[in-house]
Formats: structure tokens, C-alpha cells, sequence
């Protein structure tokens, strides 16, 4: 069984909320410049671990829900290792870069006006080139690669995490359900919470539970309608006597 890599759309658009920022003109990568950045990966020299495509996705989203916007300088670097290792001179990373920037941007302005975004996932194939049918390409072969990205960003990046356990629980559940639970570490209610779930029957089902988790997060940690600071006390004023 041979894997190649193909976007998939999990459902339809969502329309944007009332009062979402302006789209900004972005320019998506098209499947061409998604093989062209898998290659030059590929090329990363050892010892460094560079993330594939899916886990690039996943893991931009990780970053992109933090609560405060997170320099470009501390999370691009783990796109060509997973520990942010630095490249050698030798390696130019400029194509590649450019590449996830977009990437990172368009994500951006899906997640900021809460709109459907296709999820980079593998598709399982066969030998002689077809796909497989849809119920063999769910669970954690499919989408583990893209949630394994957004773990990952979760490990550099905790602030989301530190967000109220209460509001992560479910849609964390419908990412982390496919990890090993062994690797769910002190996550007892999430380990509940995902026992509860019926899986995707279809990888449609799968990947758009990528998109409803994330923007789900979204509205936990870059809330549209930041709630207002409560009114401070009027200090008192004494009357003035005449």
C-alpha cells in the first residue's frame, strides 16, 4: 500500500460570521507547489527531522490558535525540524518558507473569520494507483499525521492549553482521539470525553472534524467578540457643601 498525498475537502463552506475581518487576497497553494514543497523536505539533511506537509498543517493551526500571535522567528524554524534545530547554510529554506508563509496566512484568515478551510491530509492508495474506498482511509492513518503537527505545536506553544479544561475537553476530543491514548498523558476527562465519540465513518467525516475542532478552539482562545472589561467602581464624590 503506497500513500500519496492529496488535499481533501471534509464538507462545505461555512459562511462567514457577522462582523469578521475583511478577507485579505491570499493565494492558497495549489497541489503542484504542495508536492513541490514535500520534495524539498525530503532534502532537509539528517540529523534534522523536518514535518511533512499534513503535520505542517496541523501544526500551523496549533500556532495560530495561541491566544497572542507567535513570532515568526520561534515557530518556523520547527517546519524544517521538529525541535527547531537550525538548517545548515548550506540549505537554502528560502522556497520553502515562502511556501508555509502562505499557508500560515491563509489559515490565518480562515480561522479569523471562522470560514471552511481544506485540511492537508494523506490519502491511502493502492498499488496500482487507486484510491482507497472511504472507510478504509479513516482514522488515524489518515488524519494522524495533521493532528500529530498540531500536538506538536501544543508542545512548544502551551498557551491555548492553559485555557479552562472545561471549554477544550470536546473539541480537543475530536482531534486527540487520533493519538495513541498512551501518549494522553494526566488527560483523564479528555480520555472520557473521546471514549464518548462515534468514530468518522468516512474520511470526509474525519477531516471535517479538523476544521470544526479548530475553529471551535478559535472562538475558546481568538474570540470574535473579545468579552468587555467589566466597569470600574465610580470613585466616590463628596458633595460639596455651599
Amino acid at each position: 500500500m503506497a500513500s500519496s498525498f492529496r488535499p481533501r475537502s471534509g464538507g462545505t463552506r461555512a459562511a462567514p460570521p457577522t462582523g469578521a475581518p475583511k478577507s485579505v487576497n491570499v493565494q492558497p497553494l495549489d497541489e503542484r507547489e504542495i508536492d513541490a514543497l514535500q520534495d524539498a523536505l525530503d532534502r532537509v539533511p539528517a540529523p534534522l527531522e523536518p514535518l511533512d506537509v499534513s503535520m505542517i498543517d496541523g501544526f500551523l493551526c496549533g500556532v495560530l490558535l495561541q491566544p497572542q500571535p507567535v513570532p515568526e522567528a520561534r515557530w518556523l524554524p520547527h517546519i524544517t525540524d521538529a525541535d527547531g534545530r537550525a538548517l545548515p547554510a548550506s540549505f537554502n529554506a528560502t522556497q520553502v518558507h515562502a511556501w508555509v508563509r502562505r499557508r500560515h496566512a491563509e489559515l490565518d484568515q480562515a480561522i479569523a473569520e471562522r470560514d471552511w478551510f481544506d485540511p492537508w491530509v494523506f490519502e491511502l492508495r493502492d498499488e496500482e494507483g487507486d484510491e482507497d474506498d472511504e472507510e478504509s482511509s479513516t482514522g488515524p492513518d489518515a488524519v494522524y499525521p495533521w493532528v500529530a503537527g498540531f500536538a506538536t505545536a501544543q508542545e512548544f506553544f502551551p498557551d491555548l492549553m492553559r485555557f479552562d479544561a472545561k471549554v477544550l475537553t470536546a473539541p480537543l476530543a475530536l482531534l486527540y482521539r487520533h493519538l495513541d491514548p498512551d501518549d494522553l498523558e494526566d488527560a483523564d476527562e479528555l480520555l472520557v470525553e473521546i471514549e464518548s465519540l462515534e468514530p468518522p465513518s468516512v474520511l470526509a467525516d474525519a477531516v471535517e472534524e479538523l476544521v470544526r475542532a479548530t475553529l471551535l478552539l478559535a472562538d475558546v482562545s481568538r474570540p470574535l467578540h473579545p468579552a468587555a472589561p467589566p466597569n470600574p467602581p465610580r470613585a466616590h464624590r463628596p458633595t460639596r457643601r455651599r
